[in-house]
């Protein structure tokens, strides 16, 4: 079904959009920063092929209740022909931080700024993932599992508040119907949780949940290497697993490391030294544990990140202490 434009939260359609200029390309299309008026925005523009992947998220953003701070902020869509071909343009609000990975590769983060991004993040995808009863103003808000979580699909804002952005693969669980195409060996290779990797998955809402969880933790790894409150040196830029297997793992490296190998991302021993990073540590690695049921709640990852704020924001060295365990006394000082 062609999509209503006029159902958009602003109405472009009548209005000029001045392209600016790139500011990423992925996989279904190119997201260019553009001017709206006087308004600053995104212009996610999608070829034909990539049609379906534009109508979903489109749809996605549509949903009852999807306005919410850490969630990309939706603006309008539009179809768009020429002679020579015809394109899909989603138009969002303009995030000037960009994407958290862009954003690690050029900045380290202090403790402060990690417990802000984490926190908001994992406040977008728990919003994302909570099914919302209907109210009197709103319908129900479907629980929604992303299946592309990443760093290249977490949005910061200017003062580092992270969004939720991409759903060109999510699925929505509706009550009492079929989530639709649940093809399980879908989203980024490096990201994929063990299950997918080995075309495992019980296609289950909490199963995809899971797996939306399992990559939240390995962003979590991605902030915290970047993270500076060690007192130690920090490393350049690295996705998960480009230490082990370079940046262009294939599926059977992936499936020998991660599922047979059970490999996840080095901690360094300099995260050791500060409760917090020994706290967060924790959290990543019940993110990212090989049994999915055993890994935490996107609600739990939140409430968990929420009380790391109150670790002291320079170095704490915890003597000694060669494990992810936080000694008894320190961690009730540090509370």
């Amino acid at each position: 079904v062609e999509p209503d434009i006029s159902n958009s939260s602003t109405n472009i359609s009548h209005r000029p959009i001045d392209l600016k200029d790139i500011k990423a390309r992925g996989r279904f299309g190119v997201v260019w920063r553009a001017q709206l008026g006087n308004q600053e925005v995104a212009v996610k523009i999608f070829p034909m092929q990539e049609r379906q992947s534009w109508i979903t998220e489109q749809d996605i953003f549509k949903l009852p209740r999807m306005n919410h701070p850490n969630i990309l902020e939706f603006i309008g869509c539009e179809k768009r022909s020429d002679m020579a071909s015809t394109d899909f343009w989603l138009i969002t609000a303009y995030c000037e931080n960009g994407s958290l990975c862009d954003f690690l590769k050029a900045h380290t983060v202090s403790w402060t700024d990690l417990c802000k991004i984490a926190t908001t993040m994992a406040r977008g995808l728990t919003h994302l993932h909570e099914e919302i009863q209907s109210s009197r103003t709103d319908g129900l808000k479907p629980s929604i599992a992303h299946r592309d979580f990443k760093s290249k699909n977490v949005l910061l804002k200017a003062d580092l508040t992270a969004c939720i952005a991409d759903f060109g693969l999510a699925l929505v669980f509706t009550p009492g119907k079929s989530c639709g195409d649940t093809h399980g060996q879908v989203g980024t290779r490096r990201y994929m949780a063990p299950e997918v990797l080995e075309g495992a998955i019980n296609f289950t809402r909490d199963a995809f949940l899971r797996i939306d969880v399992y990559a939240c933790g390995l962003v979590l790894w991605e902030l915290v290497s970047r993270c500076t409150v060690h007192g130690g040196p920090v490393d350049e830029y690295r996705l998960p697993f480009e230490a082990e297997l370079g940046p262009h793992p294939t599926l059977e490296e992936m499936q020998d490391n991660v599922v047979t190998k059970k490999l996840r991302p080095r901690i360094f021993d300099p995260w050791r030294h500060h409760p917090g990073l020994v706290a967060i540590c924790e959290t990543m690695e019940d993110c990212w544990d090989h049994d999915a049921e055993a890994r935490l709640s996107s609600s739990c990852v939140l409430e968990r990140l929420s009380q790391y704020a109150r670790f002291p924001t320079r170095q704490y060295f915890v003597a000694t202490n060669t494990t992810n365990e936080l000694p008894a006394k320190l961690a009730t000082e540090s509370l």
